[in-house]
């Protein structure tokens, strides 16, 4: 893979692909009826109706355009279920000495990555510092308060 490769799940891919259908039928189809309205209104320079709908239209066409280049540079992950390697997709339990606790982290693609909810992206420095090894290993991970380490406890 290229370093300018966005990495989702065949999930991801398919949610994103859907967004962008209903973007280019239904939404673009429902502001263009509202512009439509609103020049019927006459006076569009102090038409309010007229500004907004143009303004969600450019909103619109950018999230399009953004949705069409991350689709054409999307790779499918090939998430390997049953590994005993932490690889993209891993569930992977790590034990952090220091606080004494157990984490569960999924590794996901950076375009999945919902840190709140324990899914973590394959560039982040946990991500990184994880991919690659095995229950047993040792990880070194540079966080912000400085380095940490953390014991693989399980990898699925």
């Amino acid at each position: 893979m290229q370093d300018d490769d966005i990495v989702l799940s065949p999930a991801k891919y398919e949610e994103l692909q859907a967004e962008l259908e209903r973007l280019q039928t239904v939404e673009r189809r429902q502001i263009a009826d509202r512009i439509k309205e609103a020049r019927a209104m006459g006076d569009l320079s102090e038409n309010f109706d007229y500004h907004d709908a143009k303004r969600q239209q450019g909103f619109l066409e950018g999230r399009i355009v953004g949705l069409k280049q991350t689709l054409e540079r999307a790779k499918i992950a090939d998430y390997v279920s049953g590994s005993d390697t932490v690889t993209l997709g891993s569930i992977v339990k790590v034990h952090d000495a220091e606080f004494d606790e157990d984490i569960e982290y999924t590794i996901v693609g950076v375009m999945e990555a919902d840190p709140a909810n324990d899914k973590i992206s394959n560039t982040s420095p946990v991500g990184q510092a994880l991919l690659g090894h095995k229950a047993g290993d040792k990880v070194q991970v540079q966080t912000p308060a400085g380095p940490t380490i953390l014991e693989i406890v399980e990898v699925r």
